[in-house]
């Protein structure tokens, strides 16, 4: 192909070039999806802020682009052209010329020019999704496939780069049938801000050829030839890249393009100025080629330069070439030797070039000014600029006034004498930019930017940036700062532009990055300083701010940066309130990021008492609380909990770096997650519970359908290899270094594979493994199992020869776990016990105590002085190794444990649970949360509940809402059964049912037994008290209810259904005439107390009845079902009269305030009742609006709604109320 080039500035104006292509492939309805990938708007070579910079004019590059264009079009293997070169070769030219001439022939499948400080485009984080977007655009058959991958990923954007790349580029791309020819422009990726990204992007864009069959995909990349990308391609065969070094190239050749860059400039000035039309004349333009030196940043800086003199330039090319004459003096001059001598100004460095253009450039403006003016403009210009070139995102000059606290006139008139290096845009809310990253290079070289007056002090110029960013967030950080009011909801609804007037793009700015300028200042931070007093009046605000903005994570990272600050400082107050900052963000990410409101009200409301921040921000805590709930005293040793999976969490992994944990769900998915932020970073699908993670989490082996190991690519979602031979395995591994592979089958063989070119190293034969479990050691050197009822074996996996054997002397072993220095084995057994063998020696060193159920997990710490052990109790312990102690118990859980890891440097411990989410623990804080001692008295196994007088009387005018949670667990801790507590109206005395059949009546203040009912043979379920609280219903398993007199304790009545099925609730009606209770498979039953006899059997559906209640009159039954149907009922002759579908919990005064009517009535009907709680237990609501989140460990199991009361009881057995202010 023929360059057809010509003088060019490519903004949006070439947008319709395709447009009908794209046009005639796009279904409307399914446009909005493509808006879920988030996307660098300054990315493509057209965009908006790029239309100023232009391509290579005609009859230059001429050679280098026909060979660029001959690979791009040929059959070259090749499928990466890497253009590389020193700053201000032209390479960001070359570049866009390209990108526009497959533009131009729709053959340009992307483009993605990097900037450094340049915000989205200054890091890898939308790359991936970037060219996705693109690539729907500019290739239209891959635009369904495109749409498809991110409707099936809902969260591809958080995932890995490699991850993205697979599922948004190539998968969609491979489906393409028709053959085609595209190419994608990654420029300057050597500006890209992250080294280890810039080597995964080589590295993904290699596998363009190999991946894709139906269309021929290639990549032109520039950069400067830094360490990374020669990294990079340094692992890649030659066979995927061609290179070409930019300023290897003929400096003839180079000169020759230069001359021609600056005729056609320098002459379509001499046109606007009224000069003759050779102006400057060719001698000049050759002085100006000379002092270029095969820079073409430089002559297109003299050319700005000089352009800026209009309507007399001839001042400025004179200086230009004045100051390049005293460069090549200057260098002459300090030559080594006095032989030395300078034929040429070929011999003068590029970068001394450079230097003299840019001092040229900015002491040009300091002339007209007076010697008491030009400090004040020195001043003013390094402050500015100083400012532009350290931002870690670009600003507009408005918003980089109000940042600065300089006025927009000064910055405005600085900005407008630096238009030869700056691109200052004429709309005041479009960004400054620099021209050529090398002028930052420049300023912040002393050696280079010798005058003091100019050079820039990086560290000094990063602290008075992060001083301006916290001046400017004292004075516009402030509560509700989007005037969101009440709401709660989820912050999408602020929209962008909402978002941007609300918060100042200069308030994001500095509420992204005040941090990191702080970090690369070198500050030393100290109690009381201007970051702790910033802290103790904003920290809330700051935190809402970045919520709305979506930037939780990194609010959480800035924040770990900030304690390893103060952690190297001498101020254990300021220290202190940074970690209590932290182990708030992190408990509170949930709600923050979903309602960033919540900070002020759940974040706080649940916060321990002795928490720093809750303390420091007590007075903004929303004031609609009247009596918060009792909360704990101090963090406990959990530092965040991660939900996000319907399904049990089976097994947790470690990366080596401590930084990444893997979760393995039932639902058969996986999970990737940030340790440090909390954030899921990757989900994707696994075939089998046969799974093993490498050490760096980048590697998954496991069993194929095939019944072959297969290694798979985390990041790419590809299969590596595929290991034969070896199939019905009941335990893979990795060694700790990822190099080998063990796998052991059912079949009593045991492999070891090179896990990098997967040849089997050796088999062996061992013992039939016919009971698990197993665990190899961390060098695949020895595997333990069990081989019969009560015997452990350890293998050497070589030979298959037994090494040792355990008589372990329990029923079954749950866990089996190494030491990290292979010196002991861990068993967790059925006998609630956990064993410590001594493997040369055989012998058993401690059998540690204390659980109360089965063991399920052990693990060591990485010193192996740690055992953590994880049982079907939902607790954990810690135990000394050497001595036996238990250091450490950890509650949490609301159901059995299965999987607990250390991180490599043991200060965390992950747990997975039944319960569907992780916890992961601080192993430091030395904090026991609980010792669960039995109650030796059986009679005695229950809790009192102790609430004010004043709260149970509003709260038993209501009914008792039960969670309806359907096919979960069954674990339950609370000493109490479902409902077998009961409060009086009024009075000072509670009734608690027990395990053995009797009923006890206590006193609320002293909890001294009052009276014991006896009668039943089983464990009493559920109790419900009359309204007068004369009454006492108590149902046992199996369908037998008894009623009590409560003032004799005398049984009045005993009903029997012969239902093998006990209530799940019961109700007196008002009258007490009447007893409801609901049943399991759907029935209700109508009592008649003064008889009892059975009056009414009333069938709704197959769902079990969680709650019944009768109205005020006794004239209606409610009941409350599984499937969230309301049914309302007629008592006496059993018609049904309502249905009522919900999606959260109704109070029963509510139910019956509705209107009254035959048909069903919906959720989203039910318009007018207050306080409720959401369908999955997380939100308490308003009107049906999420109004306040309820952490984990507050979650009900049951709840109490009354006036503006809710008092709850968690699943764990935990009770705690919350009183509202009634009129808000």
């Amino acid at each position: 192909m023929t360059s057809t080039t010509s003088n060019i500035a490519f903004g949006n104006a070439y947008s319709s070039v395709q447009a009908n292509n794209i046009n005639g492939s796009v279904h409307i309805e399914h446009e909005n999806i493509l808006d879920r990938l988030p996307r660098a708007e300054d990315a493509p070579f057209n965009s908006y802020a790029r239309q100023h910079e232009h391509g290579c004019l005609p009859d230059t590059r001429v050679d280098l682009l026909q060979e660029i264009y001959s690979w791009a079009d040929g059959q070259d293997e090749r499928c990466i052209f890497w253009l590389s070169g020193l700053a201000g070769t032209g390479k960001s030219t070359v570049a866009r010329t390209v990108a526009h001439s497959y533009y131009t022939q729709q053959r340009l499948a992307a483009s993605f020019f990097f900037t450094r400080g340049g915000g989205d485009v200054s890091h890898a984080g939308m790359f991936v999704t970037s060219i996705a977007v693109q690539l729907a655009d500019n290739i239209p058959a891959s635009r369904r496939h495109i749409r498809d991958a991110i409707a099936e990923r809902s969260g591809i954007a958080r995932q890995s780069l490699r991850d993205q790349w697979q599922h948004l580029i190539l998968r969609p791309l491979s489906k393409l049938h028709e053959a085609g020819s595209y190419i994608i422009v990654v420029d300057a990726l050597d500006e890209c801000d992250n080294d280890s990204d810039i080597q995964i992007i080589v590295q993904l864009l290699a596998e363009v050829r190999p991946s894709l069959v139906g269309v021929q995909l290639r990549v032109l990349l520039t950069s400067r030839s830094e360490v990374p990308i020669r990294h990079g391609f340094g692992q890649m065969v030659d066979s995927k890249h061609k290179d070409v070094v930019l300023h290897n190239i003929s400096p003839s050749v180079v000169d020759h393009d230069i001359r021609i860059f600056l005729e056609y400039w320098l002459r379509t000035m001499a046109k606007d100025c009224y000069y003759a039309d050779d102006w400057p004349g060719a001698e000049t333009i050759g002085k100006l080629v000379q002092s270029a030196g095969g820079l073409f940043i430089w002559a297109a800086t003299a050319y700005r330069f000089i352009q800026q003199g209009r309507p007399f330039p001839d001042d400025r090319l004179r200086v230009v070439l004045n100051d390049s004459a005293v460069t090549g003096c200057l260098f002459k001059d300090s030559s080594s030797s006095e032989d030395s001598y300078i034929d040429d100004q070929f011999e003068i460095p590029p970068e001394k070039r450079l230097d003299s253009i840019y001092l040229t450039v900015l002491k040009r403006p300091v002339r007209r000014y007076r010697k008491y003016e030009r400090k004040k403009w020195y001043a003013l210009m390094k402050e500015i600029l100083g400012a532009i070139i350290l931002l870690y995102s670009p600003l507009s000059a408005t918003s980089l006034a109000q940042l600065l606290l300089i006025s927009t006139e000064e910055v405005y008139r600085t900005l407008d004498e630096l238009h030869s290096i700056l691109d200052v845009p004429q709309r005041p809310t479009y960004h400054v930019r620099l021209h050529h990253p090398s002028f930052r290079d420049f300023l912040l070289n002393k050696d280079r930017c010798r005058d003091a007056n100019l050079w820039v002090d990086k560290k000094q110029a990063h602290k008075a940036l992060a001083d301006k960013c916290i001046q400017l967030l004292s004075r516009l950080l402030k509560q509700d700062i989007c005037g969101a009011g009440f709401s709660n909801e989820h912050m999408a609804w602020m929209k962008r532009k909402q978002l941007e007037h609300s918060i100042l793009p200069e308030i994001q700015y500095a509420c992204l990055y005040w941090t990191n300028h702080l970090a690369e200042s070198g500050v030393q931070l100290r109690d009381n300083d201007k970051v702790h007093e910033f802290l103790k009046q904003h920290f809330l605000h700051w935190l809402e701010a970045l919520s709305w903005m979506g930037k939780v994570s990194e609010g959480i990272y800035a924040i770990s940066s900030l304690e390893s600050i103060a952690l190297a400082t001498d101020c254990p107050a300021l220290y202190g309130f940074i970690h209590d900052m932290k182990r708030f963000a992190l408990y509170n990410r949930s709600p923050i990021e979903l309602a960033p409101l919540q900070v002020y009200s759940s974040a706080l409301l649940f916060a321990p008492l002795n928490s720093i921040v809750k303390k420091q921000f007590a007075d903004q805590l929303t004031q609609w609380i009247k009596s918060p709930p009792q909360v704990e005293n101090d963090w406990s040793a959990c530092l965040q909990t991660l939900e996000g999976h319907s399904g049990s969490v089976i097994l947790v992994v470690f990366s080596h770096d401590s930084t990444r944990l893997a979760s393995v769900f039932d639902d058969l998915k996986a999970t990737i997650w940030d340790v440090r932020s909390g954030e899921c970073l990757q989900t994707f699908e696994i075939y089998n519970y046969s799974v093993a993670f490498s050490h760096d989490l980048t590697r998954l082996a496991f069993e194929s359908h095939e019944n072959t190991l297969k290694i798979w690519d985390i990041g790419s979602s590809t299969d590596l290899n595929t290991l034969e031979g070896h199939g019905n395995f009941y335990l893979i591994a990795f060694s700790h270094g990822s190099m080998q592979l063990a796998s052991a089958s059912y079949d009593g063989t045991i492999k070891i594979w090179d896990a990098n070119s997967c040849v089997c190293l050796y088999t062996s034969k061992s013992h039939h493994a016919e009971l698990l479990p197993a665990a190899f050691s961390h060098n695949l050197m020895q595997l333990a199992l069990k081989s019969d009822y009560e015997t452990i074996k350890i293998v050497d996996t070589s030979s298959g020869t037994c090494l040792q054997t355990f008589e372990c002397d329990c029923d079954c072993v749950f866990g089996i776990v190494f030491s990290q220095n292979f010196a002991w084995l861990a068993l967790g057994a059925s006998s609630y016990t956990v064993q410590i063998w001594d493997i040369i020696s055989g012998a058993c060193l401690h059998t540690l105590e204390g659980h109360d159920e089965e063991v399920k997990s052990v693990a060591f710490s990485h010193d192996s002085t740690r055992l953590a052990s994880a049982s079907d109790d939902g607790t954990i312990k810690i135990w000394d190794t050497s001595s036996g102690l238990c250091l450490q118990t950890y509650e949490g859980h609301s159901s059995l444990i299965y999987s607990v890891a250390f991180s490599h440097d043991s200060t965390q411990l992950a747990s997975a649970s039944q319960d569907e989410t992780i916890k992961i623990w601080d192993t430091n804080s030395g904090v026991c949360l609980q010792t669960h001692e039995e109650n030796e008295n059986p009679e005695d196994n229950v809790s009192s509940v102790m609430l004010s007088h004043d709260l149970m009387q509003r709260i038993l005018e209501t009914m008792v809402c039960s969670c309806l949670e359907v096919d979960k667990p069954s674990f339950n801790k609370s000493p109490y059964p479902n409902g077998s507590l009961a409060f009086p109206h009024g009075l000072t005395w509670y009734a608690s049912g027990s395990s053995d059949g009797t009923i006890k009546i206590a006193d609320q203040e002293s909890d001294m037994r009052l009276k014991t009912l006896e009668g039943h043979r089983d464990s009493v379920e559920l109790l419900a008290l009359s309204h007068d609280s004369t009454l006492l219903a108590s149902a046992s398993r199996y369908q037998t209810i008894k009623i009590w007199d409560t003032i004799s304790g005398r049984c009045l009545q005993t009903l029997e259904a012969h239902v093998y099925d006990s209530p799940r609730s019961m109700a007196f009606s008002r009258d007490r005439i009447l007893l409801a209770s609901g049943l399991a498979n759907g029935e209700i039953h109508i009592w008649e107390i003064n008889s009892g006899a059975l009056r009414k059997m009333l069938y709704g559906n197959d769902y079990s009845v969680e709650k019944v209640a009768f109205s005020d009159d006794s004239m209606r039954l409610a009941s409350f079902a599984v499937d969230w149907t309301i049914n309302i009922w007629n008592p006496n002759s059993g018609m049904h009269l309502q249905a009522i579908k919900t999606c959260d919990f109704l109070s029963v005064t509510e139910v019956f305030a509705l209107p009254r009517s035959k048909e069903t009535v919906t959720h989203q009907q039910i318009t007018n009742y207050s306080m409720s709680v959401s369908r999955d237990c997380t939100w308490i609501l308003l009107n049906g609006l999420k109004w306040l989140w309820l952490p984990v460990e507050y979650r009900p199991g049951h709840f109490i709604i009354s006036d503006g009361c809710i008092t709850v009881t968690t699943i764990s057995g935990r009770t705690w109320g919350c009183d509202f202010i009634e009129s808000f």
